[in-house]
């Protein structure tokens, strides 16, 4: 086995999810990220499976792609509920940990799955989970929830491709939260955190889940975050379209939101978003604190990543459901116990949020679930290997609360081919981040990326054939994409 700790005994875990952090949200005002980054593997190419919390946290706790769990939507309505949750004979994070660690879980819970975790029969796991617990704190001491109706905007959402209801989703408005940061979420689950740490059975190897809210909306937040970054540096894509940008983007809530604000509206709700991360960053400092008072630090592994990202204006884009980086790549890190030196510091190989379930079992010596869509990234850490096996990942996108607008990505080197598909259309993006890492050029007119493109989309097909996918690509998909959108593309950013 590779990188197997050279202390006797389990390692302590600490699993830290972050919701909807970008990327490249890390910066100075994340100083005990930063020094936890400094301590780690650190993945600067990882990517999520999904750009959306249900499937993407399915795929990220089970090691298999959304296909393959059956967790594609975030569903609300009763006919899209299949579509929802994990099947129940797909083992995930906390069924492997139950047997030697104290497992406990802190924050949000959403693993759908059949059954859901912390209603399996004989569980062992000791769940906190945040949404009744938290609403019920809140009312027995009289306090307000953050966010509410004017932190929420109308969107049509295409319901199993047939009906459009009008749905209320999160928009970037911004606000003061006016309590302490103990009624907010992750002032809640910070606490949450800390009790487990200090609760745990000391006779087993320890096991923490953290699963915080922030930076996700309502940018409803308390100070000192709220007014923390002032001139916040936007990135220069920020309030812009891109030359030949999907036009169906506008029929998904990205788009339907993100397109009406300026980019100096941008750059005021950027400044409550690095302070909502701030927030964040001084939580997972908290727990480090906590860990190393306890004396466990250098013995536990911790793993940092967000389940996705978020777009923040780029692309003239809000939230995530769709497939550009602001969207889908986010930290990935890696802190190993002290008894254990990797390899490496870094690596831009290209990972998956279904690479992190069997890297963690490769290391705590666990078996994997049978069919695991990802692979282990401990030959590559522990200097085994000096680059991945393979050529390409893979990103789906089946639509919100409803299957209805549809994507599909491949990456593969330094390129990405977006297909964006919505009711009887298809539109196809390519995009070399080498030379555009912002990606405001699509590069799919160009007739000397035809032959690049033809066997991406090939790619594609196996990918979605091996993994059940409910969709198909047609075969003539790009030569129907050229002829119809051809005569319409643009030049020059606007």
């Amino acid at each position: 086995m590779s990188g197997k700790p050279s202390k006797p005994g389990k390692p302590h875990v600490v699993l830290i999810m972050a919701d909807q952090l970008r990327w490249d949200a890390i910066g100075g005002h994340t100083p005990n990220l930063n020094r936890l980054r400094a301590e780690s593997v650190d993945f600067t190419r990882a990517y999520c499976a999904s750009p959306l919390c249900v499937p993407a946290r399915g795929a990220f706790l089970t090691g298999k792609y959304p296909n393959v769990t059956g967790s594609l939507i975030n569903a609300w309505t009763e006919q899209e509920r299949r579509h929802g949750s994990v099947r129940s004979d797909h083992t995930h994070w906390y069924d492997l940990l139950e047997s030697e660690w104290d497992s406990w879980h802190t924050g949000k819970q959403h693993l759908f799955a059949e059954v859901k975790p912390e209603h399996e029969a004989g569980s062992k796991t000791r769940w906190l989970p945040l949404e009744e617990r938290y609403e019920a704190f809140l009312k027995e001491r009289g306090k307000p929830k953050p966010g509410g109706k004017a932190y929420q905007g109308p969107v049509p959402e295409q319901v199993y491709g047939a009906v459009t209801r009008k749905r209320n989703y999160s928009i970037p408005a911004t606000g003061r939260y006016e309590e302490e940061l103990d009624y907010f979420y992750d002032g809640f689950i910070l606490k949450d955190c800390l009790h487990a740490i200090r609760e745990r059975d000391r006779s087993k190897p320890f096991a923490l889940t953290a699963m915080f809210v922030s930076p996700h909306p309502p940018f409803h937040i308390p100070e000192p975050w709220y007014s923390m970054i002032q001139d916040a540096e936007v990135p220069d894509n920020v309030g812009e379209w891109g030359d030949n940008q999907s036009p169906l983007q506008l029929y998904n809530l990205p788009g339907m939101l993100g397109s009406t604000y300026s980019r100096m509206e941008w750059k005021r709700i950027w400044n409550v978003y690095l302070g909502l991360t701030a927030l964040l960053d001084h939580c997972v400092g908290e727990v480090i604190a906590q860990l190393k008072r306890e004396g466990i630090y250098d013995e536990t592994l911790i793993v940092f990543a967000s389940d996705h990202g978020e777009m923040l204006g780029s692309h003239r884009l809000w939230q995530k459901m769709c497939m550009y980086e602001e969207a889908v790549r986010t930290p990935l890190f890696f802190k190993f116990p002290r008894s254990f030196s990797p390899a490496i510091s870094g690596s831009s190989a290209l990972v998956s949020a279904v690479d992190v379930l069997p890297t963690i079992c490769d290391y705590l010596q666990i078996a994997a679930p049978e069919n695991i869509s990802g692979i282990s990234l401990m030959p590559l850490i522990g200097g085994k290997v000096d680059r991945l096996q393979r050529e390409r990942i893979f990103i789906q996108f089946d639509g919100n609360g409803a299957r209805g607008n549809f994507q599909r990505c491949v990456l593969e080197g330094s390129y990405k081919l977006i297909v964006d598909m919505f009711k009887d259309e298809l539109f196809i993006e390519l995009y070399d981040q080498e030379s555009d890492p912002l990606e405001m050029r699509n590069l799919a007119f160009l007739p000397e990326q035809h032959g690049r493109i033809g066997s991406m989309l090939d790619a594609l097909r196996v990918h979605m054939g091996e993994t059940a996918d409910m969709l198909t690509v047609p075969e003539d998909a790009y030569q129907r994409f050229l002829s119809h959108y051809g005569p319409f593309q643009t030049h020059g950013r606007r």
